[in-house]
């Protein structure tokens, strides 16, 4: 009797975004209107809009404020940061300040401070969109009242406080409250208690996390992570300490290894004592494994109907391994959220990375799109003509640009897209990758990883044993001509670690044809003009991009949120790299 008005609260909430979706310009235009109307007087835009004698118009507000990027905010960031919401006037938003975002820092190593209002209309805008993303998993994966809990390899990563005295927090903890799950309602939903979540230290994290999930073996439904490369590290993890998890369950209580107090108690408790039975049927599936870990996911947890992840963008690289740990169990795709704001739904989760579509959310902020051509050296020049949401080509490339409810007016995203067609009126689109930084930048990620895999398969038809696991571009343009250095972390069982390097040398040095020549127009037309030098790649021992992730975690950037770098702007990041190389071959 309880489950009809469920029921139907939730298919009001589906026919919402029908409505959206077939009305997308109307609630674009009330999305600006009232993220306007709310925010004109703040410092930021009463710099473009103090002598408007008229009411505020998307067309005017589009012919007033220019385009910004992060850098156009900082000192009002700043400002915030040390002082709170102590000024004469509202910098960003009228709302109150709440703290702020880290940001992932992919490009830096260093996250971004996104400041977190406290804006009923941003609030209500997240949660419709956490809802849709919700009851879209819940079509293909209805609830089953006994086998209902998420292995979820999440961290929401340590919880500081800025000088002002305000939180700043990953945008995954306010994900965690705007979907109203309480610390208490935690154990019902995930695996792992509250305490994981929030625990010190990631990979001890991701450790209780394997443990409790190993302790709920028949009641996990699905296994997820904001990301493929955290699947990647919590199987990997299971891969290596299998042995002392069963010696964990057995016992009752988690390894000497988990120092964080609080996490030891909690997983201790979700233990609920000795499970020597659980933990000898773990053993013998681990034992029986040998060296293959393919479909793991499934021969532990049975009972499990998805892994879901964004494998997208860069991301896309991880997603074969994924597959192989999880064999049978289907790999789902995540959603689209960036710490800025929600940006697209994935409606059909069941689609690879390289056929994920999202449809844009027409009422989580307002959509421009900057025409972006591949390879052309205008990209980075503001265009004369910009896109609504209603106005975009099929087939064509756009940088998103977005007005938040957050503070954030025709601000640059920096991701690029393609649009692939409509669901009703809203865009449905794919990621593509990472914008550029700057004109003088000569590569893009796409064409980073297109040589990669043309070097990757060049070196297979060589027949050299040697398999790239992740990889990165820095240009230098201290040095005269410049010079493009490209850093490839190698697997341990590659030639290069069986003192085969002078042979290996030679063959690569044959293969470095097939990389160069897939890096771009841009790249070819600086070679061609004599202002680069010759293409630098260096060759890395396994776990040197660890240590970027390690220095990421140290700078503030959420485990959870860490994306590897592909194009490197930071001297002190290439020096780190270079102190890992086997060698280098020009």
């Amino acid at each position: 009797m309880n489950q009809q008005p469920k029921m139907a609260e939730e298919e009001e909430v589906i026919e919402k975004l029908e409505e959206y979706t077939k009305n997308a310009r109307h609630h674009q235009l009330e999305t600006l209107r009232s993220i306007l109307q709310h925010n004109a007087k703040v410092l930021y835009l009463q710099r473009f809009l103090s002598n408007l004698h008229h009411d505020l118009d998307a067309d005017t507000f589009r012919s007033l404020v220019p385009l910004s990027s992060f850098e156009d905010y900082a000192d009002y960031i700043n400002h915030m940061a040390e002082h709170g919401t102590q000024h004469d006037s509202p910098l960003l938003s009228v709302d109150p300040l709440l703290g702020f975002f880290y940001s992932s820092g992919t490009a830096t190593m260093k996250p971004k401070l996104i400041p977190y209002f406290d804006s009923s209309l941003c609030n209500d805008a997240t949660f419709l969109a956490i809802q849709w993303t919700f009851l879209i998993r819940k079509r293909f994966f209805p609830t089953r009242p006994s086998i209902n809990k998420i292995l979820w390899f999440h961290h929401v990563g340590n919880i500081t406080t800025a000088k002002c005295g305000l939180n700043v927090m990953p945008v995954s903890q306010y994900i965690l409250q705007c979907g109203k799950v309480t610390p208490q309602e935690i154990p019902m939903v995930y695996a792992s208690p509250s305490e994981v979540f929030v625990g010190s230290h990631a990979d001890q994290q991701t450790y209780c996390h394997l443990l409790c999930g190993l302790r709920n073996l028949d009641l996990i439904d699905g296994i997820a992570a904001p990301y493929s490369l955290g699947l990647v590290k919590a199987f990997t993890l299971l891969e290596s300490k299998w042995e002392q998890l069963c010696h964990d369950l057995e016992r009752g209580f988690p390894s000497h290894e988990i120092s964080d107090i609080a996490m030891r108690e909690a997983v201790t408790e979700t233990l609920g004592g000795p499970q020597p039975e659980l933990s000898n049927r773990i053993r013998q599936i681990c034992e029986d494994n040998g060296n293959d870990w393919s479909g793991i996911a499934h021969r532990l947890w049975q009972n499990v109907r998805y892994i879901k992840c964004v494998s997208t963008g860069i991301m896309k690289q991880y997603y074969p391994k994924v597959k192989y740990y999880a064999g049978e169990v289907p790999v789902v795709g995540g959603d689209y959220f960036a710490s800025e704001c929600s940006v697209g739904l994935n409606l059909d989760i069941m689609q690879p990375p390289e056929t994920t579509r999202y449809v844009l959310f027409p009422n989580t902020a307002y959509f421009e799109f900057l025409p972006f051509n591949m390879n052309d050296e205008t990209n980075n020049n503001v265009a004369d003509e910009m896109f609504d949401l209603s106005s975009v080509e099929v087939g064509k490339m756009y940088e998103i640009v977005v007005t938040t409810y957050g503070g954030f007016y025709r601000y640059r995203l920096g991701d690029v897209v393609r649009i692939l067609g409509f669901y009703n009126s809203s865009p449905e689109v794919e990621f593509v990758m990472r914008a550029p930084k700057a004109a003088s930048e000569i590569l893009t990620e796409r064409d980073l990883i297109s040589a990669i895999d043309n070097f990757q398969l060049s070196l297979r038809g060589a027949m050299m044993r040697i398999q790239i696991v992740e990889f990165a571009s820095f240009l230098d343009q201290e040095s005269r001509p410049k010079q493009l250095k490209v850093f490839v972390e190698v697997q341990e069982e590659s030639d290069f670690m069986e003192d085969k390097q002078e042979e290996s040398i030679r063959t690569l040095r044959s293969c470095i044809t097939s990389l160069e020549g897939s890096l771009g127009a841009l790249y070819k037309v600086e070679k061609v003009k004599g202002q680069l030098g010759n293409l630098m790649v260096f060759i890395l021992r396994p776990g040197a991009f660890d240590k970027l992730y390690e220095v990421a975690i140290r700078n503030g950037t959420p485990a959870s949120q860490y994306k590897p770098p592909k194009i490197l702007r930071n001297h002190e990041i290439v020096s780190v790299l270079e102190k890992y190389s086997l060698c280098h071959i020009r």
